[in-house]
């Protein structure tokens, strides 16, 4: 509960109050007994909301007060237009901003500054912390800190979105992605299983399956740089500081340690050798 004493009651019974109790505590609730013996008045006030008054003793009823903050947020947000087919795990901070026809679904954590714009898909199992996001995105079992994501961006799922990114428009993350201290410019894909890390990629980049970008020396960090249009084959390493060119190529399997021109194909890679007959010498050998 709560209490309200004029000043000059309460410091008058304070060093009366004792603590012969089970506890051998000092029960402040105690002045109000002392108080009214004093010849002094004490009233009530019966509260409309009675979740207003409760406390947290224990883990359990702490619990039970996060609970109750949650659905407050939850109803707030649907009043505004955002939209939920089920509020199971889904908490929402009490600063965070969504717009109309957003749609969070189960197990979605949203916190810190966050603001969220209209027509997104949040979720399921996604956890988003002090990020901007744009109109119509579609972000899926992915998890995103500290970064910016414009509009028709789609993300996911599995993928890791690590502070100070921005991905501008129409950019698609797909599975096991991670992006961090990058800028992903308009229309790129990165599509699945690729690391892109202290990189300025251009806009309609493609990068194919399994691709890394090299940032780190073991003792510094450094940038990579792809220009628009490129096109980052399966399985390359971009072994930074490096820079690929519009409209560049780069052949899958390639390992990339110096710069690429614009509109040139770059291959690093050992030239394929077929040894005839080599598993069955090798068989025989063994029997």
């Amino acid at each position: 509960g709560a209490y309200w004493f004029k000043a000059d009651a309460l410091l008058g019974v304070l060093g009366e109050i004792g603590s012969e109790n089970a506890q051998h505590e000092f029960y402040l609730t105690d002045a109000v007994t002392l108080i009214y013996q004093k010849g002094l008045r004490a009233g009530s006030f019966l509260s409309a909301d009675p979740d207003i008054v409760l406390g947290a003793n224990d883990r359990a009823q702490l619990l039970q007060l996060n609970g109750i903050a949650r659905k407050r947020v939850l109803a707030r947000l649907m009043e505004d237009g955002v939209s939920l087919i089920d509020d199971s795990g889904v908490i929402v901070g009490p600063d965070v901003k969504i717009g109309a026809d957003t749609l969070l679904l189960p197990g979605t954590i949203v916190r810190g500054s966050t603001s969220i714009g209209s027509g997104c898909v949040i979720g399921p199992n996604s956890l988003i912390e002090s990020c901007t996001i744009g109109d119509g995105v579609v972000f899926n079992a992915s998890q995103a800190y500290r970064s910016r994501i414009d509009s028709g961006v789609t993300v996911g799922p599995f993928s890791h979105i690590r502070p100070d990114c921005v991905l501008h428009e129409r950019v698609h993350v797909g599975d096991f992605v991670e992006i961090k201290n990058s800028g992903i410019g308009e229309g790129t894909k990165v599509s699945h299983l690729t690391y892109v890390g202290d990189s300025d990629i251009g806009a309609q980049v493609n990068f194919g399956c399994g691709c890394v970008t090299v940032n780190y020396d073991g003792v510094s960090k450094h940038r990579t740089k792809v220009c628009d249009h490129a096109f980052i084959g399966c399985n390359t390493n971009l072994v930074s500081p490096v820079e690929v060119g519009e409209n560049a190529y780069t052949a899958a399997g390639t390992t990339v340690t110096r710069n690429v021109p614009d509109n040139a194909l770059a291959v690093g890679r050992t030239r394929q050798e077929n040894i005839e007959g080599w598993v069955t010498r090798k068989r025989q050998k063994k029997d």
